[in-house]
């Protein structure tokens, strides 16, 4: 059977699934939490996005209590999931140098599918919401996004052999994830209410299945089948030792300038990741507030905008990388972003809301642009490992930021709705100071143009 060396149709199928039962997922908490608590059906008006804004009526305080308990309870969520997926992340990533990519994708694929049917199952019998943390755990032990991320990034770092085209192709990805999201966005509102919650989740379970089967018989590995693969180890600590030799060895043998750079460049984008998932998660509990009110489909309208976030950013990556150095572009992108935050905290109307993505409109250049920095520091044979770094780092920093986020979204809800807006915005001087320190001290000129193999080179000889 012919097969493959085409990544994107998997990471188009697997993030439009996810990004369709994201928004739902959250929605239909809120709306379990709102019947169980109020024992009341929660009416959505379907062309009316006004709700209580009288704070003295029991209208208001309900919808306020109902806003902190969906913040909690996702919070919850994602912690449950977190640890699980975090040490799968960094073993089947880390692995993929030897063993190969496709583990890494077909894995939380299978996660994902379970995940939906198990949605599935608790909308159409109206189970409790509590079986949700341990689909969260079950999800996590199958390396969730994080796993798929780091395998997906390794795997076209594998293809790419061009390093002058790696930003751009990295990119390319990152740009596909913002317009799946957009439409899957888009697309959820009318999926909910055309054919509602439950089968919009086997919807998903089937793109899912379709997934599996493309990653298993049609998908060529860019990593070849090693000698040691056939041999098992001699003992639970070999296994551990070759699970984690490929990390270590990124920074314990590395030279001073390159271990530090590695670690300065994770720092800023662990950063940069923590304000950006911490103020964008909020988005859809944002909306379902008042004033604004959102029903399903301005929700799906607000998620399709982002499309227009994704595309911008990656022209602004493709044409600013023809004359910027690349630390540049990850500063216009950070400021891209505080614009947003800053525009969002103060949005109380839904053309203002929908207006929010203009300032934002490079704001994802950071991400593919930190990546491709990451990628070009290391040797080909240390990809895995610093893409399982980075898939931990995105566990942890989402996981982490999420919960903060989310606990501080219900503290201060009540008095001032966009305050956790702000605080992401003020938290961006924390990257913005780092890069400033790279390009102030002896950290530029060919250290920061980085990044072709043979300056990497030349910096391990120098240090040599």
């Amino acid at each position: 059977m012919k097969k493959f060396l085409c990544v994107e149709p998997v990471i188009f199928i697997y993030m439009f699934a996810s990004y369709l039962t994201s928004p739902l997922a959250q929605q239909f908490i809120y709306r379990r939490l709102w019947e169980e608590e109020y024992n009341s059906t929660f009416v959505s008006d379907s062309n009316d996005t006004h709700c209580e804004q009288n704070k003295s009526t029991p209208a208001y305080i309900k919808l306020k209590e109902v806003q902190e308990k969906a913040s909690v309870f996702n919070m919850q969520l994602d912690l449950t999931g977190a640890v699980p997926s975090l040490i799968v992340a960094f073993v089947i990533v880390a692995n993929g140098d030897r063993q190969g990519r496709k583990r890494s994708l077909v894995l939380p694929s299978m996660g994902a599918l379970i995940a939906n049917i198990c949605l599935t199952v608790i909308s159409y019998f109206s189970l409790s919401l509590s079986i949700l943390f341990a689909v969260a755990f079950i999800t996590g032990l199958f390396g969730s996004m994080a796993t798929f991320l780091g395998g997906g990034f390794a795997f076209i770092a594998d293809v790419c052999h061009d390093e002058k085209q790696k930003t751009t192709r990295i990119a390319v990805v990152d740009l596909i994830f913002g317009l799946v999201s957009g439409l899957a966005g888009l697309s959820s509102g009318y999926f909910l209410r055309g054919i509602g919650f439950t089968w919009t989740f086997v919807t998903a379970s089937l793109l899912h299945v379709i997934n599996i089967i493309y990653i298993t018989f049609f998908l060529e590995d860019t990593v070849g089948i090693s000698e040691f693969q056939h041999q098992a180890p001699a003992s639970c600590k070999e296994l551990l030792r070759e699970t984690f030799c490929g990390v270590y060895l990124l920074f314990k043998t590395a030279p001073y300038k390159k271990r530090i750079l590695i670690i300065v460049l994770l720092f800023t984008f662990m950063t940069y990741l923590f304000t950006m998932f911490g103020g964008s998660s909020l988005f859809t509990l944002y909306e379902l507030d008042e004033p604004l009110c959102w029903n399903e489909v301005y929700i799906g309208y607000g998620a399709a905008a982002f499309t227009s976030v994704s595309l911008t950013s990656f022209l602004g990556v493709y044409l600013f990388s023809k004359c910027l150095k690349d630390i540049y572009i990850v500063f216009i992108g950070i400021f891209s972003y505080i614009g947003g935050m800053v525009m969002a905290a103060f949005a109380k109307t839904t053309l203002l809301m929908f207006l929010v993505r203009v300032p934002s409109l490079l704001c994802l250049m950071p991400i593919p642009v930190l990546r491709s920095m990451l990628s070009k520091v290391v040797l080909a044979g240390e990809q895995g490992a610093v893409f399982a770094c980075i898939a931990c780092l995105e566990v942890v920093t989402g996981t982490i930021s999420l919960s903060v986020f989310n606990i501080l979204y219900a503290a201060t809800v009540a008095w001032f709705s966009g305050f956790s807006f702000l605080l992401s915005a003020g938290l961006c001087l924390i990257p913005l100071a780092v890069l400033c320190w790279l390009l102030c001290t002896s950290w530029n000129g060919e250290d920061l143009a980085l990044l072709v193999p043979e300056e990497v080179s030349s910096i391990e000889s120098t240090d040599s």
